[in-house]
């Protein structure tokens, strides 16, 4: 008979649930969460597993990937889908997690997820470490700008080049201030440096990866958007259909419908919210500042008039998935006429 197993995993333990085909639980344990061990003990157990549901988060891609290097028939599950299969659960541990995830698994009611490969991940680390840094050197240059306020000293606009120049020039004769000052502005270049250094990186795995700069002779797509959304994407080819790509990342509105009701709502944002921004950046800059003319543009513009400019950047945001996508999948550089993605970018209804 089948069995199928779920795991529940913590920093330290997994809880295990084994369950045969019938959904009877066979065997319930707790490991730590290594991927060793819990290999071990599925090739210890004697019987092959048909499915091993594991939830994705945190410690999940190592932890796949350790087990399917082994041959191990894993899978690694959508986590909105799992937490809305507990809810009707009044008690909620990890050995009842494990159980119901089993349960997923035998009844096949789950969602898989792509398991990024190595090289994707290492680029994701590399971007969220960028945006981590750029986001404390702001919280830094507010926090002084807050603190002079506060004795009437305003910092007003200001470049990065001259951010500096202009605290000193304020906090000069203020002993207190200066020695604050001095100390925020010190963690702000360290901050800055910093973030130059990973984005340096990250400009050079552009200009090495072909793929990237396809995407890159896009209008509005940097080499930030680019490797976000290439290493977000991965593998093309998990997509059957390029449309499918936009509702992966919530850019397709929510639907409602019942009896009498039908109401269609906002974007979804479910998915990567790192992608969501690159791709609503980069609808932005070729709708407001690319001086190029193409049939993406061109189509666009055609939404703003007619529903205004923020949903036109929403609808070329969605836009800009599908074509980078059939980009991704084609190796073929953007196309100011549109081809061969003419039929995607300049008909449809939305």
């Amino acid at each position: 008979m089948e069995q199928y197993a779920g795991l529940d995993v913590s920093l330290e333990s997994t809880s295990v649930c084994i369950v045969d085909a019938s959904g009877r639980v066979v065997r319930e344990t707790k490991v730590a969460s290594e991927p060793e061990v819990l290999v071990s003990l599925f090739q210890a157990h004697g019987v092959a597993m048909a499915r091993i549901g594991l939830e994705a988060g945190p410690l999940s891609q190592w932890l796949y990937a350790g087990m399917k290097a082994e041959g191990l028939p894993v899978e690694l599950i959508e986590t909105r889908h799992v937490r809305s299969a507990f809810k009707a659960m009044t008690v909620k541990t990890d050995r009842t997690d494990a159980r119901g995830i089993a349960q997923l698994m035998r009844l096949g009611w789950f969602r898989q997820v792509h398991c990024k490969s190595l090289p994707a991940q290492e680029v994701r680390v590399l971007l969220t470490a960028r945006k981590l840094l750029q986001a404390k050197r702001h919280d830094v240059e507010m926090s002084v700008r807050g603190i002079l306020r506060g004795f009437g000293l305003k910092v007003g606009p200001t470049t990065p080049k001259n951010y500096a120049i202009r605290v000193r020039e304020l906090v000069a004769g203020h002993p207190v201030l200066s020695g604050v000052a001095e100390a925020l502005l010190a963690a702000r270049e360290v901050l800055l440096r910093e973030f130059r250094t990973i984005e340096k990186r990250l400009l050079s795995q552009a200009r090495a990866d072909v793929r990237v700069r396809n995407l890159m002779t896009t209008p509005g797509v940097g080499a930030i958007v680019a490797l976000t959304f290439a290493s977000a994407v991965d593998d093309p080819a998990r997509f059957r259909s390029s449309r499918m790509v936009g509702a992966h990342f919530g850019l397709v509105p929510t639907k409602y419908q019942s009896g009498e009701t039908d109401v269609t709502g906002r974007i979804s944002k479910v998915g990567d919210a790192a992608v969501r921004t690159a791709l609503y950046e980069a609808a932005n800059v070729m709708l407001t500042r690319t001086v190029k003319s193409s049939a993406l543009k061109d189509w666009a513009l055609g939404v703003a008039r007619r529903a205004g400019p923020k949903k036109a950047k929403v609808a070329l945001a969605r836009k800009l998935s599908v074509v980078l996508h059939q980009m991704m999948r084609s190796g073929e550089t953007f196309s100011l006429t549109g081809r061969p993605f003419m039929g995607m970018v300049a008909g449809g209804k939305q």
